[in-house]
């Protein structure tokens, strides 16, 4: 069953993403769910508990629509807002909700039948992004996708009268992101565990897996034999490369030789001595070192 499933999604998606295979069958849902709280208690259940304490992401009161994709890490992120309701003091309330761009039915199926053992209530709602995607934008379609993506996200969370929408990236798409804006796009921009929305009122963003790292969230899913969507994209798929994954691999390489090198980008971010940077951006308005040189 899992081999004909991963067969299904590699003929679906290309040959650039990883298949996350399973080191058994699925386990039993009390069992699965124990390996948050106890088995991956200090690797994966203190982080999201330190990242919503530390950014304060979640209050009393909230209504958060949790977004599933049905890859690893938001089916993660639902149980762990599950587990957080079941044995949290906050009142909150939870909305688990999956937008479908356009998913092959086979991707799809897997993904209703994994919430489905996972007690994960979703609610699906089309969008045919992957369809105006492919239309509009056939040689760089990520970003685009992207920003649909969010879009559509953002206004199904507001339809359900949500103030927030949960975000399943991790401590590695934060540095990667991070890398990225320096390498391609000279600036030094990272991934923040929070954010307001500019474009739907009243709603907040938030990335409650902040400090889990990918390696974790990997090996949880794959002892709990949960068969995941690792890639579903049907646009951009059949591309060679892809920079999330160039910077994967020097991350990769560069650990070889500083095994922190990791932890040390994260840093970079909060550590940014502003009497030795060149120029900053700050509500729009940008600024030189020049501007408060002679002012000293």
């Amino acid at each position: 069953m899992k081999r004909s499933l991963s067969e299904e999604k590699n003929n679906a998606v290309g040959s650039i993403c990883k298949v996350l295979i399973p080191f058994s069958e699925r386990k039993p849902l009390e069992e699965i769910e124990r390996l948050i709280v106890k088995g991956f208690r200090k690797k994966i259940w203190k982080q999201f508990i330190k990242a919503i304490d530390e950014y304060s992401l979640v209050k009393n009161g909230d209504k958060i629509a949790v977004a599933i994709s049905g890859g690893k890490d938001s089916i993660l992120m639902a149980k762990l807002f599950q587990e957080l309701k079941r044995y949290g003091k906050m009142n909150i309330e939870l909305e688990f909700i999956v937008m479908d761009p356009g998913y092959n039915e086979n991707i799809k199926k897997l993904l209703i039948d994994n919430c489905k053992y996972l007690n994960i209530p979703i609610k699906i709602f089309e969008s045919g992004i992957f369809r105006i995607i492919d239309d509009i934008a056939k040689e760089n379609p990520c970003y685009m996708c992207a920003k649909m993506r969010r879009g559509a996200l953002y206004s199904k969370a507001k339809e359900l009268g949500c103030n927030k929408l949960a975000l399943g990236h991790h401590f590695n798409d934060v540095i990667e992101t991070t890398l990225l804006n320096i390498f391609y796009s000279g600036n030094f921009k990272t991934m923040l565990p929070k954010l307001k929305s500019t474009n739907f009122e009243n709603i907040e963003l938030i990335r409650p897996m902040y400090f889990i790292c990918e390696e974790h969230i990997e090996r949880f899913i794959q002892i709990s034999g949960i068969l995941p969507i690792d890639c579903a994209c049907m646009v951009a798929a059949k591309k060679i490369s892809s920079k999330r994954y160039e910077m994967k691999e020097l991350i990769k390489k560069l650990k070889t030789n500083f095994k922190n090198v990791d932890k040390s980008i994260f840093s970079a971010a909060q550590n940014v001595n502003m009497d030795a940077i060149l120029g900053w951006e700050k509500g729009g308005k940008k600024y030189s070192f020049l501007d408060f040189y002679d002012k000293e």
